[in-house]
């Protein structure tokens, strides 16, 4: 059963991102840190040199969307783990990830271990990556606009007959949308004549939409297979914007999210509105959620975890 947090004062969230953020060398930073080691666990759970993708792969091969996943993860972990070290004592409150990033969040939050949490970003990777080889999707950032302006714009290319629908709520200015290479540049030109910018990103997938429905069948049964913590702090979940608290909950939420718009925004509501959360940290790679939260809630505190030493990327 979903709960939240009683309103008894303001506290901190932690944001994990989501595929798109990945780049070669992502890794340099943390590496030869205290908590570098918890890399060879990820490698070993998700069947990827986690170590080579962190430290070699170029970006042109980390655009592949399971390669993409395992990367961020673990750039992610790294992170936290890195901040939980450092500050071991800092309270935070509440937990939510873009995509993907709701399984670095489950792992911080305690529902998942480091290995349950590596090997279903893993699985979930290679059923995403299964689905979009033979018949690759595409997703695109639409930028100056309301939400109810882009679905009708992917009501206008669903018209025509292609395929295409809205993948993440971002913010009431950034709507991304997914569906076949043909709908995403028939929206392209009906975005341009609507005075809209739009934006193509660099994913192979249409992640988000009904065309995901073979990857979460795939998934499905590691996800039943999998131990969530009975308990755990609070997540808001990506097909909610709900904060759930019980582990028996998220085989489900999970299966819902590869095939739901991610609520991005409505999460970030929840946070602020009903957790009381005055303190965003964006735990990286890249600062897009911090960015995001600053343009819908520009009061409140935001920041990006923090870099580790220098003298431990120079290792």
């Amino acid at each position: 059963m979903a709960t939240q947090q009683e309103n008894t004062g303001r506290s901190t969230a932690a944001l994990f991102p989501g595929q798109g953020v990945q780049r070669q060398g992502l890794g340099t930073r943390w590496r030869g840190t205290p908590s570098w080691p918890v890399l060879a666990e990820v490698s070993e759970a998700s069947g990827y040199d986690v170590e080579e993708l962190l430290l070699e792969t170029g970006t042109e091969s980390l655009g592949r969307t399971d390669l993409a996943q395992i990367t961020v993860f673990s750039a992610s972990l790294l992170s936290w783990f890195e901040f939980r070290r450092t500050q071991p004592d800092a309270p935070v409150a509440a937990f939510a990830g873009h995509s993907l990033g709701e399984y670095t969040a489950l792992v911080a939050a305690g529902a998942l271990t480091v290995a349950e949490g590596a090997r279903l970003v893993g699985e979930r990777g290679r059923a995403m990556a299964a689905v979009a080889r033979p018949a690759p999707g595409a997703m695109a950032a639409v930028m100056g606009a309301a939400f109810d302006r882009v679905e009708a714009l992917t009501e206008r290319v669903r018209e025509s007959g292609e395929s295409v629908w809205v993948a993440n709520l971002n913010s009431g200015h950034q709507t991304v949308i997914a569906g076949t290479p043909d709908a995403i540049r028939l929206g392209a030109k009906l975005a341009r004549e609507d005075g809209l910018r739009y934006t193509v990103l660099p994913v192979s997938a249409a992640c988000h939409t009904p065309l995901m429905a073979p990857s979460a069948g795939a998934l499905r049964p590691a996800l039943d297979a999998t131990r969530f913590a009975p308990a755990h702090r609070p997540v808001v979940a990506n097909v909610d914007a709900r904060p759930h608290t019980e582990g028996a909950e998220w085989a489900e939420l999970c299966a819902r999210q590869l095939v739901s718009p991610v609520r991005w925004l409505e999460t970030l509501e929840t946070l602020v509105h009903s957790m009381n959360c005055d303190q965003m940290i964006d735990f990286g790679p890249g600062r897009t959620l911090a960015a995001l939260t600053r343009r819908a809630f520009p009061d409140i505190s935001v920041s990006s975890a923090p870099v580790p030493a220098p003298e431990f990327a120079a290792q």
